[in-house]
């Protein structure tokens, strides 16, 4: 039987402005939580008509968390919204525990996901920028940090002493970043160059996204009921039903108000959404504010540059939604755990993936056997049968040959 894991037992405290939906926001902290390995014993919501300039929520409210944070035997407070570098120090002060805001949580789940070499040099990055520009402020509130949800990363004392040794290693990572940069650019024009068709999954964390990827793929990728069960991009071939093949990435979850500096760090992995020849937009349609969430994706895409690229998208967890489900030139329908719609699915995305190649029934003169040769080469060939006339072959045809293929269909073959 496994043991328990030893959760960390914290306080959600927002702010409700009026600016945006605090309750679901808070409701989407206490996620973020969980996956960060936090049990939450407390919620409290201040509703003020702007952040206090001090503490954020006011000395009062803190003064009735703290004692509140006593009895419940509580260690982290943690705030949904950011957090200037003296409102950490105030709050720590005067709540007597540690402090960490809502993009301190997001960024150590995310330095506990990342897998690849590129994920971790952005997610250090993220946090060296995030901490270095609340150095001044935060005082002794960084010793107060000490180790657990929302230090992992770069060690406190380092930035609490050494800015220099911050402003240096932060150059340090930018320089590598731009080498695995490099490296992306030159993959994703070798692809265009061959081309390799592609498409990215993209959507809300959570939505369903590797669970979908892994229906199609069968990759192993992680796929947890938790946010951000995966960070880095993985990607894999995925056959079509015309017999071409698209290579299918899984991006990182998106969520509401994503921390401008997460933002910024994972754009380079983002872009690679830009190359897409089309992008599947997964939601979870048992969402109630699926729409809400829909709009987010389509905000962040439309900042990348993705707006012209061909979009389908995909209503995943209609397992769970007890209402008429009809597809649409541009909508799918699927249960990426059932497996039902998939079938539909890699129908659509073969119909919306630019016509690169097309499936023709030949009879190739043995004559033209170079011919035939570049036809193997460039595309999959599903039969061949050598008869007196030449070679009879069932074969995927680029879109360059087909004018001079045609001369070799077989009659009554499409």
């Amino acid at each position: 039987m496994n043991e328990p894991k030893n959760l960390t037992r914290a306080v959600l405290a927002g702010l409700d402005t009026g600016e945006y939906d605090a309750e679901r926001s808070m409701e989407e902290l206490r996620e973020l939580a969980e996956t960060a390995g936090c049990e939450t014993v407390l919620t409290v919501l201040q509703s003020r008509p702007a952040p206090e300039a001090a503490t954020c929520i006011g000395t009062g409210k803190l003064a009735e968390i703290r004692e509140q944070m006593r009895d419940l035997d509580a260690e982290l407070l943690i705030f949904d919204t950011e957090l200037t570098g003296m409102q950490m120090r105030n709050i720590a002060e005067a709540a007597d525990c540690k402090v960490i805001d809502r993009t301190m949580l997001i960024m150590d789940i995310f330095a506990q996901r990342a897998r690849t070499a590129e994920g971790k040099v952005q997610v250090e990055l993220a946090q060296y920028r995030y901490r270095l520009s609340r150095l001044t402020g935060m005082g002794s509130a960084l010793s107060r940090l000490g180790g657990g949800i929302g230090t992992r990363g770069p060690g406190e004392s380092k930035l609490e002493t050494d800015r220099r040794h911050i402003r240096s290693r932060i150059a340090a990572l930018r320089e590598e970043l731009r080498g695995i940069e490099k490296h992306r650019k030159f993959l994703t024009g070798r692809r265009k160059k061959d081309g390799i068709l592609t498409a990215a999954i993209v959507g809300y964390t959570n939505a369903g996204k590797s669970t979908l990827f892994n229906a199609l793929t069968r990759a192993g990728v992680l796929a947890e009921d938790k946010l951000f069960a995966t960070l880095d991009v993985t990607a894999r071939a995925l056959a079509l039903p015309d017999g071409r093949s698209v290579l299918l990435s899984d991006t990182v979850g998106l969520i509401r108000r994503l921390p401008h500096h997460l933002v910024e760090a994972f754009r380079s992995t983002l872009e690679e959404t830009a190359q897409a020849d089309l992008i599947l937009h997964v939601l979870d349609a048992s969402e109630p504010d699926v729409r809400e969430r829909m709009e987010i994706t389509q905000s962040l895409l439309a900042d990348l540059g993705c707006a012209e690229i061909p979009q389908l998208r995909v209503l995943n967890k209609a397992d769970l939604v007890m209402l008429p489900k009809q597809d649409t030139a541009d909508t799918v329908w699927i249960s990426a755990r059932t497996g039902d719609g998939l079938d539909a699915l890699l129908q659509a995305i073969s119909r919306l993936l630019p016509q690169t190649a097309k499936r023709m029934q030949l009879c190739i003169p043995y004559r033209e056997g170079s011919f035939l040769q570049t036809l193997r080469d460039e595309g999959k060939c599903f039969s061949e049968e050598f008869t007196a006339g030449g070679v009879l072959v069932d074969i995927m045809v680029d879109v360059r040959r087909q004018k001079y293929a045609e001369q070799f269909l077989i009659q009554g073959a499409d």
